[in-house]
């Protein structure tokens, strides 16, 4: 029996942050494959691994994680505002979908590296060694995004010295902005409550914090569910019970959100809303074996990403916490000590990072004009990423 010879697309394997994710530049990609749709999805999902019932992705270039399951879309944009326009696409792991409903603020760090070394912007706005403005226009939330890129002698400078933690080895610091990052039209709290009282069968009524920022997320206090808020990945992933419970209270919150309709509909929306839960700070031993000094943060925070607690935090959950904090009275303001504050270091399963957010309450609405933290990126492959031909 004869069988179509694989197809191969031009490709980058990138780290952005503390994920990894295969980049394309929209042109190279087969023609039925440049526009949204089925054929984009199923190219993806090869490219990918998936849908793998045995959850390893052995058979594509996934890593078997939220992190590692991740796909960016760049092209030149049209806007005169803006440099690249920036599409992710988060692949689920077991299951037959690309979810396209937000965004990757770990990979958002990548994407002006990868626009200047691929031609998308232009390298230099200035000396050969400088720092490249990079405005990029998030096409899956509809938001701007401004990365600072460092250049050396005209080229991306990938090595350095920025430490983060979920990432191993040191590279160049790349400050990214979130410009404006409330959901939709500014609507950061879409019950218009800063803490709601959250009915979730089989668990009770919890408090909630519901923010579009960043991305959409539920937060709910450690406390609340038998937690202490430092607790790493085997505490929860290897718990069913656990993970069932995390995932009832996203699609519940979900659902108060407004957006989706019905519980049922959470399973075909992993990406969003994102779960996570606070504590005020305290020590313990990070995964990698370091030490996390109470006196050192501002709070803890846990977050689920596609159904497993995340081994550090994703950027646009980062987002959410650092804008929460800066609005008095959240579930993450209060964990923090309750105080007024423009910027806000947390503890996650591999460490701390901090986030800068400014809040201001405008006709009766809160607003965040930016939230800033500081990620870095680096190429780990480029060349060309095969599929079989009958994939799309």
């Amino acid at each position: 029996m004869a069988h179509k010879a694989q197809i191969s697309i031009p490709a980058t394997y990138m780290r952005g942050g503390t994920s990894k994710g295969v980049f394309f530049t929209l042109g190279d990609l087969p023609p039925a494959a440049q526009v949204p749709g089925e054929a984009r999805d199923k190219l993806l999902l090869r490219v990918i691994g998936s849908p793998d019932p045995y959850e390893k992705q052995i058979d594509g270039m996934g890593g078997a994680t939220s992190s590692t399951s991740k796909t960016v879309i760049l092209s030149k944009s049209d806007s005169p505002d803006h440099d690249v326009d920036y599409l992710f696409g988060q692949v689920s792991i077991d299951k037959p979908f690309v979810d396209w409903s937000g965004n990757c603020g770990n990979l958002s760090a990548a994407v002006g590296p990868y626009a200047i070394a691929n031609g998308l912007v232009y390298p230099a706005r200035g000396p050969q060694n400088s720092i490249a403005e990079v405005r990029i226009w998030q096409v899956n939330i509809q938001k701007t995004i401004v990365a600072q890129v460092p250049i050396i002698d005209g080229e991306v400078q990938e090595t350095g010295d920025f430490e983060l933690d979920g990432v191993t080895f040191p590279a160049a610091e790349i400050p990214v902005a979130f410009m404006d990052p409330a959901d939709g039209e500014g609507a950061i709290f879409p019950t218009g409550n800063v803490v709601d009282d959250l009915d979730v069968p089989g668990v009770g009524v919890l408090k909630a914090t519901l923010i579009k920022a960043g991305i959409p997320t539920v937060f709910v206090n450690a406390e609340a569910l038998g937690y202490t808020g430092c607790e790493l990945q085997e505490a929860i992933n290897g718990d069913a019970k656990a993970l069932e419970m995390f995932e009832t209270i996203r699609a519940h919150g979900a659902v108060r959100m407004g957006l989706i309709n019905h519980v049922e509909e959470a399973a075909s929306r992993q990406h969003t809303p994102k779960v996570a839960f606070v504590a005020p700070a305290a020590s313990y031993m990070a995964s990698s074996g370091k030490a996390v000094n109470a006196e050192d943060i501002d709070l803890v925070v846990r977050a689920l990403s596609m159904g497993k607690l995340h081994h550090a935090m994703m950027g646009t959950a980062a987002v959410a916490i650092g804008a929460a904090a800066a609005i008095q009275g959240t579930l993450v303001n209060l964990a923090a000590g309750g105080i007024e504050r423009e910027a806000v270091t947390f503890g996650h399963p591999s460490g701390s990072l901090r986030v800068g957010a400014k809040a201001s309450l405008v006709d009766g609405r809160w607003q965040i004009d930016q939230a800033v933290m500081s990620r870095s990126a680096r190429v780990l492959m480029e060349g060309r990423v095969r599929v079989p031909g009958d994939t799309i």
